[in-house]
């Protein structure tokens, strides 16, 4: 009988810890019951240009790819004063007010006269967008200006064939009505009557000396606000334009044009007058209060 008392309590531990082994191995089963499988992450929508993929983060497979410049190789820039250009309030508030009104008649032109324009306000605006800022200042951008009519027309002839299977097939049926009010189509005529195209490429790396590749952060960014700054030149010089992002014709355009496989395309714009019977849709704008928090 004494012994059974002095058995008792470790008989009892024993017992617990192997209900307390068996409790936690059915919780595991019921877990597992209860997950959910795994499934592939479904594919990207059909109309997604997979051209534009951004390879800034670089992957094990780029890495053996050829040889990368060594980061912190290059010297520390010299730093020099900064001209500031520094108005009186009635003067800045006038000039915020000017641009403004200049920016406000920037529309979307499908109808482009062929009349030439003068090369070299085509320079200058591109010379504007490449004011831009970029990440680590490496100018990932390649703007390609096309003015020879055998080119357009090649041009031309890719973008319509893509953007009508894009309308029948990849946009879908609610992108299509959307784009019904503006009366746009697959049809672009402008890209053979513009005087200039103006493509631009992003450069998902960049290529130095010893054909090396330098790494270019942020570069579909750095693109983005190099074509703000174009249309705003090209509003600012009376030039009109229609931003296109032709889906899924940058790699035939990119041979095309004869452009390295590092250059992906953003943007294309037809650039000239307005034609003079030109119309654009009659939109209006958000106002401010539904565009800015201030806090």
């Amino acid at each position: 009988m004494a012994l059974l008392s002095t058995l008792t309590p470790v008989f009892v531990a024993v017992l617990c810890v192997i209900l307390v082994f068996l409790f936690k191995s059915t919780q595991k089963k019921e877990n597992k019951a209860v997950k959910p499988e795994w499934k592939p992450m479904a594919e990207a929508r059909p109309w997604v240009d997979e051209d534009l993929q951004d390879d800034t983060e670089i992957r094990p497979k780029d890495e053996e790819d050829g040889e990368w410049v060594e980061s912190g190789g290059e010297e520390e820039l010299a730093h020099v004063p900064y001209p500031a250009s520094r108005y009186p309030v009635e003067v800045m508030v006038q000039r915020s007010q000017e641009f403004y009104s200049l920016m406000n008649q920037r529309r979307s032109v499908r109808f482009i006269s062929p009349e030439p324009v003068p090369r070299q306000v085509i320079d200058n605006v591109i010379r504007t967008a490449g004011t831009a800022p970029s990440g680590a200042h490496t100018e990932p951008w390649t703007f390609v200006v096309v003015s020879d009519p055998e080119v357009k027309h090649q041009i031309r002839l890719v973008v319509e064939e893509e953007e009508e299977v894009n309308y029948r097939q990849r946009m879908g049926d609610k992108w299509v009505n959307d784009l019904q009010r503006l009366r746009t189509n697959w049809v672009k005529e402008y890209l053979d009557v513009a005087p200039y195209l103006v493509l631009i490429f992003k450069q998902t790396y960049g290529i130095v000396a010893g054909g090396q590749k330098k790494t270019h952060y942020y570069n579909e960014i750095s693109v983005s606000i190099s074509c703000g700054l174009l249309l705003a030149a090209l509003q600012n010089a009376g030039l009109v334009t229609v931003t296109t992002t032709p889906l899924n014709c940058g790699p035939q355009l990119r041979l095309l044009l004869r452009r390295p496989a590092n250059e992906k395309l953003l943007m294309l714009l037809p650039v000239g007058y307005p034609a003079p019977d030109a119309t654009v849709p009659d939109l209006t704008r958000k106002p401010l209060d539904d565009i800015m928090v201030h806090l």
